[in-house]
C-alpha cells in the first residue's frame, strides 16, 4: 500500500506537468517506403518530417500562395514603362520577384530558372553579373563537372577555372568576348546615333534585354526573359567577366554609359505599384538585399521564401532570418515568411517541382490565353 502512494520522482521532482497540445497540431511522421517510391508523396511528407524538411514544406505552401494570388486580377496601375519592360505583370495579383546568385546559373539550377522564365511564371529577376554572363557563356560552350579537391595551381596551368566542383575553360570566355564585342560596338553606336537628338539611354536591365535578344538561344534564361518581357536587374553588372569586357572595350571604342538610377526607379516601381508581392531569394548578398529593399518601398512583401546556408551571428543580411527583414519593413508584419537553411542546388528544383511545375498545366494554359 505504501509503495502505491510513493511519489513519482520524474513527475514531482523533475518534470513539469504537460499542457494539452491542440489536437490539430501536425504530428511528426516521415515517409513510409513500404508504400513504394512515389516522389510527390515523399516531398509532401517533408512538412511533417521536422528540421529543414519541414521548412521545405512550409516554403512550398508559401510559394503556392504567391502562385494563387498571382492569378488574381491586379489592382495596381503601373507608371509608364520603358522599352523592353514587362507589359504583362501590371495585371498580376501578385508580382513575384526571383533573385539568385551567380553560382546557381553556373550550376544546373540554371535549367529550373530558365523554365520559370520560359513560361513567364515570375515577374522580376535580380541577379549578379556572373548570373548574367554565365548563362550566355553556356550557350557558347559547356561547363563541366570536376571535383572540389582539384588544385588551383594545376588548373591555372591548364587554363581551367574552378567554380566549386564545376570547371570552365578559358576558351569559353574567349568565345564570350568574340560574341559580345560587336554588340557593345552597336550599343555605343545606338547611344550616339540612333536618334538625331536623343540616343539610346542604356541601363543594365536594357543591356541584359538586348543580350537576351542577341543570343537567340532557347537554352538561355535571358532569351526567354527577352521574349516574355521579364525585366532582369543587375546593379553590379560590371562585377564579373562582363565588367572585364566593358573595360577592354572602353579602350577600343569608348563612350558606353550604363545608368543605374533609371533601373532603381524601375525596380522599386515594380514593388510600389504591385497589388501584392512575393520574394523567392536563393543565396544572399546583393540579390537578397536589392529585392528586399525594393519591397521596403511598399512597406514590405506579402510573401517571402529565402534559401541559403548563411547564419545570422555575424550580422550580415545574407544570413539574416526573415524576422530581421520584418523589423526593417521589407516583409509585412502579418506575413508568414520561410527560410530554408540548405543548398539551393538541392532544394530549388524540388521547390519548383512542388509549386510552379505542379501547377504548370493550368498556368501555361492561362498565360497562352492572355
Amino acid at each position: 500500500m505504501a509503495d502505491r502512494q510513493a511519489p513519482s520522482v520524474a513527475r514531482d521532482a523533475v518534470l513539469k506537468e504537460s499542457i494539452s497540445l491542440p489536437e490539430d497540431m501536425p504530428q511528426i511522421r516521415g515517409y513510409d517506403f513500404n508504400q513504394g517510391v512515389e516522389h510527390r508523396a515523399l516531398l509532401q511528407s517533408f512538412l511533417c518530417t521536422g528540421f529543414q524538411a519541414s521548412s521545405f514544406g512550409l516554403a512550398v505552401q508559401e510559394i503556392n500562395k504567391m502562385v494563387r494570388n498571382r492569378e488574381e486580377t491586379g489592382g495596381g496601375a503601373e507608371p509608364e514603362e520603358h522599352e523592353g519592360c514587362d507589359s504583362h505583370t501590371s495585371a498580376s495579383g501578385c508580382t513575384i520577384f526571383l533573385g539568385y546568385t551567380s553560382n546557381l546559373i553556373s550550376s544546373g539550377v540554371r535549367e529550373s530558372i530558365r523554365y520559370l522564365a520560359q513560361h513567364r511564371m515570375v515577374d522580376v529577376i535580380v541577379t549578379t553579373a556572373g548570373g548574367i554572363e554565365e548563362d550566355f557563356i553556356k550557350c557558347l560552350a559547356p561547363t563541366y563537372l570536376g571535383e572540389f579537391s582539384l588544385k588551383g595551381k594545376e588548373l591555372r596551368q591548364q587554363g581551367i577555372n574552378r567554380i566549386g566542383n564545376l570547371l570552365v575553360p578559358n576558351d569559353n570566355y574567349c568565345k564570350f568576348e568574340d560574341w559580345l564585342m560587336p554588340i557593345l560596338d552597336q550599343m555605343v553606336l545606338e547611344q550616339k546615333q540612333r536618334c538625331k537628338f536623343l540616343g539610346t539611354h542604356w541601363t543594365p536591365s536594357k543591356m541584359i534585354h538586348r543580350l537576351g535578344k542577341e543570343i537567340n538561344n532557347p537554352d538561355s534564361v535571358y532569351y526567354w526573359a527577352y521574349k516574355n518581357d521579364i525585366p532582369v536587374f543587375s546593379p553590379a553588372l560590371t562585377d564579373g567577366s562582363l565588367g572585364d569586357m566593358i573595360y577592354f572595350h572602353s579602350y577600343k571604342n569608348p563612350g558606353l554609359v550604363l545608368d543605374i538610377v533609371e533601373d532603381i526607379r524601375r525596380l522599386n516601381s515594380k514593388a510600389v505599384f504591385a497589388k501584392t508581392t512575393g520574394m523567392i531569394i536563393l543565396g544572399g548578398g546583393l540579390v537578397k538585399h536589392h529585392i528586399s529593399n525594393a519591397n521596403l518601398m511598399r512597406n514590405g512583401a506579402d510573401f517571402a521564401v529565402f534559401v541559403n546556408t548563411g547564419q545570422e551571428f555575424d550580422g550580415s543580411d545574407s544570413g539574416a532570418r526573415p524576422d530581421e527583414a520584418v523589423s526593417w519593413g521589407k516583409i509585412r508584419m502579418d506575413a508568414t515568411p520561410v527560410k530554408i537553411y540548405a543548398d539551393a542546388s538541392i532544394v530549388f528544383p524540388l521547390l519548383v517541382a512542388e509549386t510552379f511545375a505542379h501547377n504548370a498545366s493550368r498556368l501555361i494554359k492561362e498565360k497562352k490565353s492572355d
